[in-house]
């Protein structure tokens, strides 16, 4: 059986890391090449019984009202509410940060539905709020650290980060995005690269923090597909100025200003129901010198190798370079694994990542930084996930006193 885009689909939620579906149920789901943090895969993931820690479930009807939703209409949405806090062991400024984000997603199927060449539309809206002076987005500077110890919980209040349109064609085996994209749903991604239930660190997600930019909800086409049994290809082009909290100001800097961030990705997986933990894949960037940010161009490549085993064991090593371009580093490499014992239940993760800070971005040479995150995520019940964790930086480049910083955190995320 030839492989499809739709066989390729990954649970998004770390609970489901290894416990693959069958074919059959693959073949059901939204086809696409994005990560575990698309819409799509969400969904997905959400919408599967979860053998969780407690075994209470009193979301049932909800669900099965969603279920019926979707089979009468082709529109499958979600909600759920994220918490993100950490306290550190010592800072330069503040030393606790917290916030919430609020987020409404899902895809309306209404072309082609249930066959091979659907199209639908993707949308995600989303609050992200800070409940301490200084969100997690922003702490790293707190701590001295030339980097991101969250990517996504900030204070920027409501923002769309998707709206966009997504055909598949050549009976499944390709697909194309247009309109307002996150760039890191579909970019050098991998099983543990959701900044909502996998590392929280942007030194672990995309470009192990060399790729500069990163746009999310920015307006812009991404196709790719299978060129054969095991190999994939995906490029796209979207505006490097995009602005989530102002999507339609988007028309205005992607077709007059027109600069741009462009991606190309080339990847190997073993089979169809292992793209994103048996996988191997390069990535290649490029982003124009954006004249209102003040940033230059700059161009880099990240790669990525990771392979599950015994249906337990996750290691992974995955890094980058880059020239310029606004990236937080020069270069860096990450490598680590998850474990469980329950697919469903529980998922331990651990990463070390060796970064040396863009002297173009922070203005001087800064010497070099090491972090170290553990998480352990519980599903404590079908639609809560609860998950402490720790990271440690030393050397933090931008701190002129400590040389060992650690941070004391827990994430709650509760889907309906």
């Amino acid at each position: 059986m030839k492989p499809t885009l739709k066989s390729y689909i990954l649970a998004p939620t770390l609970s489901g890391l290894f416990a693959a579906a069958p074919m059959a149920t693959f073949a059901q789901s939204a086809s696409n090449l994005a990560g575990p943090d698309s819409t799509p895969n969400v969904l997905a993931s959400d919408a599967e019984d979860s053998d969780d820690l407690l075994g209470i479930n009193k979301q049932q009807s909800w669900s099965e009202w969603k279920a019926g939703v979707k089979e009468r209409t082709g529109l499958d949405f979600g909600i759920d509410y994220n918490v993100l806090g950490y306290k550190a062991s010592s800072s330069l400024g503040e030393d606790n940060t917290a916030s919430g984000a609020l987020r409404f997603f899902g895809t309306w199927e209404l072309l082609n539905r249930g066959q091979a060449n659907s199209g639908k539309l993707v949308f995600k809206l989303e609050h992200r709020h800070a409940f301490t002076d200084v969100a997690p987005t922003d702490f790293g500077s707190e701590l001295g650290y030339a980097g991101a110890i969250s990517s996504v919980f900030s204070d920027q209040g409501t923002r769309m980060t998707h709206f966009y349109w997504q055909q598949d064609f050549a009976e499944g085996r390709g697909t194309v995005y247009a309109g307002w994209l996150d760039v890191t749903d579909y970019t050098d991604v991998y099983a543990l690269a959701s900044p909502w239930s996998g590392f929280s660190n942007l030194a672990f997600q995309t470009g192990s923090g060399t790729i500069g930019g990163l746009p999310d909800g920015s307006l812009g086409v991404m196709a790719g597909g299978f060129l054969s049994e095991n190999y994939y290809v995906a490029a796209s082009i979207v505006d490097a100025n995009g602005d989530p909290t102002d999507p339609l100001a988007g028309f205005d800097t992607f077709f007059n200003d027109f600069e741009t961030f462009k991606t190309l990705e080339f990847g190997w997986t073993s089979g169809p129901d292992a793209l994103f933990f048996d996988n191997a894949h390069v990535t290649l960037w490029q982003i124009d010198e954006r004249t209102a940010a003040g940033t230059p161009s700059g161009y880099g490549a990240a790669f990525s190798y990771s392979k599950a085993i015994d249906n337990t064991w996750f290691p992974f090593i995955r890094g980058g370079w880059a020239k310029d371009g606004g990236s937080l580093y020069e270069t860096a490499l990450s490598a680590g694994f998850g474990y469980t014992t329950n697919p469903s239940q529980n998922m331990l993760g651990a990463g070390l990542n060796w970064s040396r800070p863009n002297e173009d971005t922070f203005g001087s040479k800064l010497d070099d930084q090491y972090s170290l995150e553990v998480f352990q995520q519980w599903q404590l019940t079908e639609g809560i996930e609860l998950t402490p964790s720790i990271q440690v930086i030393k050397n933090p480049a931008l701190s002129p006193t400590k040389d060992t910083v650690a941070m004391f955190g827990l994430r709650l995320r509760a889907a309906f």
